[in-house]
């Protein structure tokens, strides 16, 4: 296997219809950066590309309820997520979106090139359709109970529980994640990806890190939850997936296909072309501004096999990147696949599973309100807690601990006592020393532990933390870096410079030389993780800020040399506080607007129903007749767009009764559906149309209407009590 020459690395495109927590954070994006910051310090030609995911039917719905246009939504996500992203240090070299022209352009070509080489099949089929949302159903927005394993909550494609592979029809008891109703099936037609004609080699490429015969990638080095989730889906056997919708918001499938009206791109095959389009514009943005620049030097990232494509994710996004995504760019034809799916699994918050409808989760636009300046203490415990092989857990206590333990009286105090020491003793000069000058606990041969020992330690030290990341384990490289920080800490304690400064002061040289070696190697490797830190202590050292131009590959070359890095008789600046203190106060402060808006966002739930009406005694109530009943016709009132002419059959006699529930209930659908009838409501003329009777209907928070039915065995004219 060729070492590439160079690296495109992308984060999942958040979903923008709702604000971004820890959860996210910790998912697809820290990792992600602090990988590609890394691969910067090493010298590495990198790009690394993410963007909003704006199309999709949960955002027309959103839009709906809020009475806007689907692009004040995300509009609204997509400045807030770049805001957010900018806050919290993220590397990227392009954020873009999904509703950009060149995006939908990149689109549209990729399905019209897959289309002219026949990679499509076509097929109408039953697809499911809620007829209140008035929209056929994609596979996430329908769920039910799971035919193989009975988890209530499987989705139409896929079941999270036992990670099954699935399809719509084959869920038990599905309803509409948008209305909550039981969808009815409904003809439709649309391209489908024969993924069943992709299943060989996929299972090679995941398996065996093998495509068209020759190595590609090592498979044992992908995480085991995405090789199992991969393999499940493999050995259920994959099927034809459809790369259309019926929506009206998305990608337009190419007008010059036949019967493409109405049709969009489904939003698996749209998004991850994201990448693309991203990096396409990220070319364009470059060549306007450098002369030597192309706009198609997007091209080199991805149509070059030397390229190292890596995706970093969330475990529910492991099938798309691993299977679906690259059976279209294989299909495509002269794309590179990725090498490595580094897919985190989830974090939770104190307890429990972090939840956006029920207000549980540390949101991050709150985070950054509150606790402005101490964006790395977050990343920090983040990156502590990732959840890279098994769900992790976000708690204030714990995020204080970290704080408080780790970066201050571990990182910032030993920072800050070689800093200090330094400036009292020499005047903020990095001391010269005799190099023969023997320390207490020199090695075995004689010679001074300064050489032979703390720089190759340290050099080991450093050489373990790059093979951490080059394995993705990013918890194990920051427990790395904050050992050396502790090795330092251990390092002066046991020389105690403050004491020797009378009785020998050569070798408080050495100790304090071998302090600043540490700091100045502390101030390359924390900037994967801690960017702002980083640039303080450089600032500390009077050293130049990080670019990501192959430092940390710089400071290995010197150290394997035996070079110093940081030199003798340069000045450093004056210590500053790298981190202060958290006082429980302000955790307990955290937990309780935690409580309080779980809490607020219950009570609104609850705020939402109507006022129960006025009191009424039994015999009132018993003057209201109501029966089973069941709708023989129905057809719209006319000029009305409310108004239903329905038939019903009340066993002992047929009536006509007039109902406004024409905005959620189709005509065609209701013929031999169950209702209750308010049997003795005096009639009344709408429309020029007697109404004799009432249907009995529940209605939600946003004004939807649905039948209360009898039980389906129930005959017509019972009573109902």
């Amino acid at each position: 296997m060729n070492y590439p020459k160079r690296y495109i690395v992308t984060s999942a495109l958040p979903y923008a219809n709702g604000p971004l927590h820890v959860g996210h954070l910790s998912g697809a994006y820290l990792p992600a950066d602090v990988y590609v910051r890394f691969l910067r310090l090493m010298g590495k030609d990198v790009l690394f590309v993410c963007g909003s995911d704006e199309h999709g039917a949960a955002i027309t719905l959103k839009a709906k309820k809020e009475g806007v246009d689907p692009r004040e939504i995300i509009d609204k996500y997509h400045a807030e997520f770049k805001s957010t992203f900018d806050k919290i240090g993220m590397s990227f070299d392009i954020y873009h979106r999904t509703s950009s022209p060149l995006h939908h352009e990149t689109s549209s070509a990729f399905f019209k090139k897959l289309y002219d080489s026949q990679n499509f099949i076509k097929k109408e089929t039953d697809q499911y359709f809620d007829e209140s949302a008035h929209q056929f159903l994609a596979d996430r927005y329908i769920k039910g109970e799971c035919p193989k394993c009975g988890h209530p909550d499987a989705y139409g494609d896929q079941c999270e529980n036992c990670g099954s592979s699935l399809s719509p029809t084959d869920l038990l008891n599905p309803i509409s994640t948008l209305s909550g109703n039981k969808p009815i099936l409904k003809k439709t037609t649309h391209w489908y990806l024969p993924l069943e004609q992709h299943q060989e080699w996929l299972k090679k490429y995941i398996l065996d890190g093998q495509v068209d015969g020759a190595e590609h990638h090592d498979p044992s080095s992908w995480k085991n939850h995405v090789i199992g989730q991969c393999k499940s889906w493999l050995e259920g056997g994959l099927e034809a997936r459809a790369m259309t919708r019926d929506l009206d918001w998305g990608v337009d499938v190419p007008m010059d296909i036949p019967e493409s009206a109405g049709k969009k791109l489904y939003v698996w095959m749209d998004a991850p072309i994201g990448y693309i389009s991203a990096t396409r514009e990220w070319a364009v943005q470059r060549a306007k501004k450098e002369k030597k620049a192309s706009s198609e030097d997007w091209k080199k990232y991805w149509m070059d096999q030397d390229s190292c494509l890596i995706h970093f994710i969330g475990k529910d996004n492991i099938v798309f990147h691993c299977l679906i995504f690259p059976a279209i760019l294989k299909a495509h034809g002269g794309y590179v696949l990725p090498q490595n799916v580094p897919a985190n699994q989830f974090m939770n918050l104190e307890g429990q599973k972090i939840s956006t409808s029920r207000n549980w989760a540390v949101w991050m636009e709150d985070y950054l309100d509150r606790w402005g300046g101490m964006e790395d203490s977050l990343r920090y415990y983040c990156i502590k807690n990732m959840p890279e092989q098994k769900d992790s857990e976000f708690t204030w206590k714990g995020f204080q601990d970290a704080h408080n333990n780790e970066l201050v009286n571990n990182l910032a105090n030993f920072v800050n006592r070689v800093l200090v020491l330094t400036n009292k003793y020499y005047g903020g000069v990095v001391p010269a020393f005799d190099e023969d000058t023997p320390l207490e606990g020199q090695d075995e041969y004689g010679m001074p532990a300064y050489h032979e020992t703390e720089l190759m330690d340290l050099f080991d030290r450093m050489d373990g933390l790059c093979e951490s990341f080059r394995n993705f384990e990013i918890r194990r490289a920051l427990k790395q870096l904050m050992e050396i920080s502790s090795y330092g800490n251990q390092f002066l304690q046991n020389h105690e410079p403050w004491k020797l400064q009378k009785e020998d002061p050569e070798a408080v040289k050495v100790i304090l030389n071998v302090g600043l070696q540490i700091v100045t190697a502390l101030s390359v490797i924390s900037y994967p993780f801690m960017p702002s830190t980083s640039e303080k202590i450089r600032k500390m050292l009077n050293l130049k800020p990080i670019a990501g131009e192959g430092e940390l590959l710089q400071m290995l070359d010197e150290l394997c040399e035996g070079a110093h890095l940081i030199e003798t008789g340069h000045q450093i600046e004056k210590p500053i506080h790298l981190f202060s203190r958290i006082e429980d106060e302000r955790i307990e402060r955290e937990i309780e607007l935690l409580k309080k808006g779980a809490a607020e966002k219950k009570e609104s739930q609850k705020s939402q129903l109507p006022e129960i009406k006025s009191p009424i005694d039994f015999d009132a109530f018993n003057q209201l007749d109501l029966r089973t009943a069941t709708i023989t016709s129905a057809e719209k009132v006319a000029k009305t767009k409310k108004l239903l002419k329905l038939e019903v059959d009340l066993g002992f006699e047929k009536r006509v009764i007039v109902s406004g529930i024409a905005e959620y209930h189709s005509p065609e659908t209701l013929a031999g559906k169950k209702v209750t009838v308010v049997a003795n409501l005096a009639p009344k003329k709408l429309r020029g149309i007697t109404s004799n009777g009432m249907i009995l209907m529940a209605e939600d928070q946003n004004g939807r209407l649905d039948f209360v039915s009898p039980p389906g065995d129930f005959e017509n004219g019972h009573p109902v009590k």
